[in-house]
């Protein structure tokens, strides 16, 4: 990506492209974080936590909703997951894991695939790099830092610092 028009594969990357892929980074954190904020203030989210409230039962609704996003389906101990509030809202994290992640990257690759291949360029960024790697890298752990700190912030940290 080099300049103002970014390439990637040699294909530009166009603010349709962009809103793509802004879309498809921002539908994980969107979802969890939105599904934990509901269980975390209604009643049927709150009466899932059986052992633990506070910031330990926030990690768990957060790690159950995450874990249905992934696919995995796994909740901590402390959460019972297993009330109509929480079947319903994980089911809605489990599809939009599912589906509307690869909705999101079916409608970006059909974008790509409408445009024509461009030859290299003396400023075309080399994907076969580890410099390419190490940005990629980068950038998603800055992305998934800013989307999730904020989260963890309520959850693990403030646990730690209250004993």
């Amino acid at each position: 990506m080099v300049g103002r028009t970014p390439e990637y594969l040699g294909k530009k990357i166009s603010s349709a492209e962009a809103r793509w892929i802004a879309l498809y980074t921002l539908l994980t954190p969107m979802i969890v974080l939105v599904l934990t904020g509901v269980a975390a203030v209604t009643k049927a989210g709150l009466a899932g936590l059986v052992t633990n409230s506070g910031p330990r039962g926030f990690s768990e609704i957060l790690f159950a909703y995450a874990s249905s996003m992934a696919n995995n389906g796994l909740a901590m101990a402390g959460l019972n997951a297993n009330s109509a509030f929480y079947n319903a809202t994980t089911a809605i994290a489990m599809l939009a894991g599912r589906y509307g992640l690869a909705a999101l990257a079916l409608a970006l690759a059909g974008q790509f695939a409408a445009q024509p291949r461009l030859p290299t360029t003396i400023g075309t960024l080399p994907s076969d790099t580890p410099t390419f790697g190490a940005l990629v890298f980068g950038a998603i752990l800055l992305v998934g830092a800013l989307c999730f700190f904020p989260a963890l912030a309520l959850g693990p940290i403030v646990e730690f610092f209250q004993h």
